[in-house]
């Protein structure tokens, strides 16, 4: 019950974020928003004021916020409505919905950065049989203190370095064994290793894996601006790498995407490790949705962006039967993957169950 309260309040304050986003800079242009709701289906909650309705709908699986003139039935000719202001401002009242999402992401990875995060220590908890650390020595319990003069304090240190040697090549592991400081010559064996987006790449190894010693990591307030800078940039062009890959069948779409049934599982196990998962959960997803909504489908706010394009360079809007038409393939596109993104998480968290039940 706590993992489906848990994963609720994740996604409302993804979802409210995002949709305060538009709300904010349509109120700031002048713009009427008639409608501002959380969810979808029976409305539990709402209350009006001055020109906007607020709601909290039962199924927080989404949001809206619902604008005078936004589609060309309504549109009166207005100053107040949305159909009235010009492609630039119509642009950033859809842009700053993902622009919200994705800041928000980057103030959790600094928010983590800050307070604290738990590591791994570079205290050896095991050898890897006819790897280099075995052979040289290397002991169950030693804690490596340097490579090659370099310091380092905890495995993800370690493994930066590591990581860039090649097959052969000899490198100095300085280690601390009971009070004593020895510096041993290990041989780099390299493995083929997959990444996140299942990209294969050569990798140095020692062969040690760690023990079970986690320490906390807190940065600086400006260090840690920096360091979350740097993390949200990665998994930036690690997405769009990902997305990639998929345009091109390099990566399977049934490997690679989730939808609400699949996240609820991710924040079970978030919520099992405590307070900095859920929050780099939270940062993840953030990040996530900002940079699928700008892709430039029909329906989501990349599609508007683009249409909004085009509408600039013809110097007229869509008509009214071909922005049906849009909206149409849009709808279904958005039903289509919801349908499949489900089928997938079914499939992975419960294929094994429905296979026994019906074969046993």
């Amino acid at each position: 019950m706590m993992a489906l309260l848990i994963f609720l309040f994740i996604l409302s304050i993804l979802i409210l974020v995002h949709e305060f986003g538009h709300f904010i800079v349509a109120k700031r242009l002048g713009v009427k928003v008639e409608q501002f709701s959380l969810g979808f289906g029976p409305t539990l909650f709402k209350k009006n004021n001055k020109d906007t309705e607020y709601s909290i709908n039962l199924f927080p699986l989404g949001g809206f916020v619902k604008l005078a003139g936004d589609n060309l039935e309504e549109y009166k000719g207005k100053k107040d409505e949305y159909l009235s202001q010009s492609p630039g401002r119509r642009f950033w009242i859809i842009f700053f919905g993902p622009l919200l999402n994705y800041f928000l992401g980057f103030l959790f990875f600094w928010l983590i950065c800050f307070i604290g995060y738990p590591t791994l220590t570079t205290k050896v908890g095991g050898l890897i049989e006819g790897f280099g650390a075995q052979e040289s020595g290397i002991s169950v319990g030693d804690r490596i203190v340097a490579i090659d003069g370099k310091g380092v304090k905890y495995w993800e240190e370690l493994q930066k370095i590591i990581y860039t040697k090649r097959s052969e090549e000899y490198v100095k592991v300085s280690i601390l064994r009971e009070g004593n400081n020895l510096d041993i010559p290990v041989r780099i064996r390299e493995r083929h290793i997959e990444d996140q987006i299942g990209q294969k790449h050569r990798l140095g190894l020692l062969g040690i894996t760690p023990f079970d010693e986690i320490v906390t990591i807190r940065h600086g307030f400006f260090s840690s601006f920096l360091l979350a800078f740097n993390k949200t940039k990665d998994l930036t062009l690690m997405t769009y790498r990902a997305l990639g890959f998929l345009a091109t069948g390099r990566l399977s779409m049934r490997e690679s995407m989730t939808g609400p049934l699949g996240i609820f599982f991710i924040t079970s196990k978030a919520a099992s490790l405590g307070l900095i998962a859920i929050l780099h959960l939270m940062a993840v997803l953030s990040l996530s949705l900002a940079i699928f909504n700008l892709l430039p489908l029909p329906i989501l706010d990349g599609g508007h962006i683009f249409f909004l394009a085009l509408e600039k360079v013809r110097g007229k809007a869509l008509s009214i039967r071909m922005d049906k038409a849009i909206n149409k393939i849009g709808v279904t596109l958005i039903i289509f993957l919801a349908v499949f993104v489900t089928y997938n998480d079914i499939v992975r968290n419960f294929g094994t169950r429905i296979y026994n039940f019906f074969v046993k």
